[in-house]
């Protein structure tokens, strides 16, 4: 159909796509094909809440079925694009139809990555959580008592190490860097984490790498670690990272480098394609990055809409992150890739601390450990792109709203 919109994929960016779009009343026919048999519903959850069955899949969706037909929004589940014609603006979909589009945008998100099988990644008992149904399989292992080895130290395998902990397990930690959240934190919040954990009984073992994982009648029973020990295990949580799922575009002829290339406007190298969310690779500050967070799937995601319905801005990241573990939040404002010094503020209330970013002598990143003034502060000093004063900053005295004057 002429001006019709395809979204491939049925996750966080493709709903707010489509939401902001018929928002902005834009009325083009849309579809969305998504490969799950769930409409769009919150992820983030997945490996908390949901896994603690303190929410149901119900409850995560961002809209009921009956959303979609009242805004004129075709959504296909269990339904994949399986090939892209470029040339006729054509797909062809895993149920063998074919769909026309003049505007097609990717929202594909990324897939975990798994260990191999040779190494043990195909025993049952050993599980990744990106949909609901890894956590529904995982909720059913997560019993007090049980043994669980937690395979990466960053932010989604703290939060399942976080959750088997309060199911009463008794959790082990291993990270093959030198420290935990090497990749996406400081060493200063790296310690704080990492002793947020211990104190609740979690077994943190950086520099350590899984050599294989031991098996009995197809169950996993044990860990071989690198340095030659072994231990037992009831549950295995892989979280060692994601990989954006740029294949469909790769084979339509789009550039790609672990991610979907595109440009400010969200536009890959076919202009009437685009991408959004974990999938693209996106410029920023004059680098090319990816951005795994659900607040760049939404910016990107509206700011592409608005594109669609006639707007020229281009999208600026503005990035912000969340990470919740047993009762402690860490909310973070800025991108600290490439700081070269940090400063770590004491919070008012006990068990608040901030640590704050520079590089080169500016400002670009906090991370508020249960501390929201901080964090709110900071947000909006980056905003202003202000650098505080250091040594104001540093006394714990000062008011944080001073800083923004």
């Amino acid at each position: 159909m002429s001006g019709r919109l395809v979204v491939v994929g049925g996750g966080q960016a493709a709903f707010a796509l489509v939401a902001k779009l018929r928002a902005l009343k834009d009325e083009r026919p849309v579809t969305i094909v998504a490969s799950e048999e769930s409409l769009p519903y919150q992820r983030p959850p997945l490996s908390k809440k949901y896994l603690l069955r303190e929410m149901t899949l119900d409850r995560l969706l961002y809209r009921p079925e009956a959303w979609y037909s009242e805004h004129d929004i075709d959504i296909r589940l269990s339904t994949t694009v399986t090939r892209i014609d470029r040339g006729s603006k054509h797909v062809a979909l895993s149920d063998g139809s074919v769909l026309g589009y003049e505007t097609l945008a990717f929202a594909t998100g990324a897939t975990p990555r798994r260990l191999p099988a040779p190494i043990g990644g195909d025993l049952a008992g050993v599980y990744v959580v990106r949909d609901f149904k890894d956590a529904d399989l995982l909720a059913e292992e997560m019993q007090p008592g049980r043994r669980a080895l937690v395979i990466g130290g960053g932010y989604i395998g703290l939060e399942a190490a976080a959750v088997a902990r309060t199911c009463g397990m008794d959790v082990t930690v291993i990270e093959m860097a030198d420290r935990i959240l090497q990749r996406v934190a400081s060493a200063a919040t790296s310690a704080i984490v990492r002793g947020i954990h211990r104190s609740r009984g979690v077994d943190i073992r950086e520099g350590m790498g899984l050599h294989r994982l031991i098996g009995d009648n197809g169950r996993v029973t044990a860990a071989e670690l690198a340095d030659g020990s072994t231990i037992a295990v009831d549950v295995v949580i892989v979280g060692i990272g994601i990989i954006a799922n740029d294949a469909l575009a790769h084979e339509a002829g789009l550039e790609t480098a672990n991610g979907i290339i595109v440009d400010s406007h969200g536009r890959t190298s076919d202009p009437a394609i685009f991408a959004m969310g974990d999938c693209a690779v996106l410029p920023w500050q004059g680098m090319r990055i990816r951005l795994e967070s659900v607040q760049n799937a939404v910016d990107q995601a509206e700011a592409i809409a608005a594109i669609l319905a006639g707007s020229s801005e281009p999208y600026d990241p503005k990035p912000w992150f969340w990470s919740d573990q047993y009762d402690v939040k860490l909310q973070i404002a800025g991108f600290g890739l490439g700081h070269d010094e940090t400063l770590v503020r004491p919070g008012q209330r006990e068990g608040s601390v901030s640590v704050w970013y520079f590089r080169q002598g500016k400002f670009i990143a906090v991370d508020a450990i249960n501390d929201a003034k901080a964090y709110v502060t900071g947000k909006k000093l980056l905003e202003a792109g202000i650098t505080p004063d250091r040594a104001k900053l540093a006394d714990p005295d000062t008011d944080l709203k001073s800083l923004l004057a």
